[in-house]
């Protein structure tokens, strides 16, 4: 089976299984017969830009994000307006605080949309330092995010 055909397969798995840890998606993938290792599954995970998100349950489980820069953008201002606690700028930096759980996906959300004001994202658990190329660009990014609350 090929990268495209395994890829295919997991988002598969993915959509329709809660699926929370590699090794329970290295399980499923074997179950139906591709043997597959750890590393091929974590690179194909971060080419399908795949993610934890919480569930209607609460549970965190993998999910595949999509979506045009317009639907990224809505979906931010979204998160933004859900999850979004508080932005602080630090230079060339702004760290987001979020609430438990969703750091990682406002992150994919953020990388997704490819600001030229953004350089990378480091997300955790409720927190994500988004990194600018300068002072400028971080100030706009600060008020960007701030105007994601009254849109």
């Amino acid at each position: 089976m090929n990268k495209t055909e395994r890829q295919s397969l997991m988002a598969k798995i993915i959509n329709q299984k809660p699926i929370g840890t590699q090794e329970e998606l290295l399980a499923e993938l074997k179950r139906a017969g591709i043997d597959a290792t750890q590393a091929t599954i974590s690179r194909d995970i971060r080419e399908m830009r795949v993610v934890k998100a919480q569930d209607a349950t609460g549970n965190l489980r993998y999910t595949v994000f999509r979506g045009d820069s317009a639907s990224q953008l809505e979906r931010l201002s979204n998160s933004v307006q859900e999850v979004g606690l508080s932005i602080t700028q630090v230079q060339f930096m702004n760290v987001i605080k979020t609430l438990p759980s969703n750091g990682n996906l406002m992150a994919a959300i953020i990388d997704g949309i490819s600001f030229p004001q953004v350089v990378g994202t480091i997300a955790g658990h409720d927190t994500i330092v988004v990194i600018s190329p300068d002072v400028e660009s971080a100030e706009w990014f600060n008020a960007a995010y701030h105007r994601a609350f009254v849109d």
